[in-house]
């Protein structure tokens, strides 16, 4: 059985752009995201009754604002001059003990560079803090779900 899942935005406010992608089944708990002519799987692990192919969608949640956040804290670090050497994200995640299923809590942890000057630390948090995944977690946009009709 071939199962697609697409993923689409309200159509966007004037000014504003939108972005689509496409998530197909490709085998067992296994599915392809595509997206601007990338392809990205994600599974789940044998204990979820995947085969551990692939991250799961949650993980990729999760590194979603991690790397949203390492991109933010690379431009600033480019902005003022600084390396990006040493520049690492790591995060950690718990998910919710009760219903509905949801990631309850996220810890992003930031390693700055060995030369990122002590004045320039507070200043680099709050531009990580303002990444876009951050920012839409802070005012959620509304989730519309359809299916098409056939």
């Amino acid at each position: 059985m071939n199962t697609t899942v697409t993923a689409t935005a309200t159509p966007p406010r004037e000014g504003s752009s939108g972005s689509a992608l496409t998530v197909r089944h490709v085998d067992g708990e296994s599915y392809a995201v595509e997206v601007r002519g990338h392809r990205v799987l994600v599974d789940q692990p044998v204990s979820g009754g995947g085969t551990d192919s692939a991250p799961t969608p949650v993980e990729l949640f999760v590194a979603s604002l991690a790397s949203c956040v390492a991109f933010y804290a690379g431009r600033y670090l480019v902005r003022h001059g600084l390396s990006r050497e040493g520049l690492s994200v790591s995060a950690r995640y718990a998910m919710a003990a009760d219903r509905p299923a949801r990631v309850a809590a996220v810890r992003i942890q930031v390693g700055v560079p060995a030369d990122l000057p002590p004045g320039r630390r507070a200043a680099l948090r709050a531009v990580a803090a303002h990444c876009t995944v951050h920012n839409t977690l802070i005012d959620a946009p509304p989730v519309e779900i359809t299916l098409d009709p056939q």
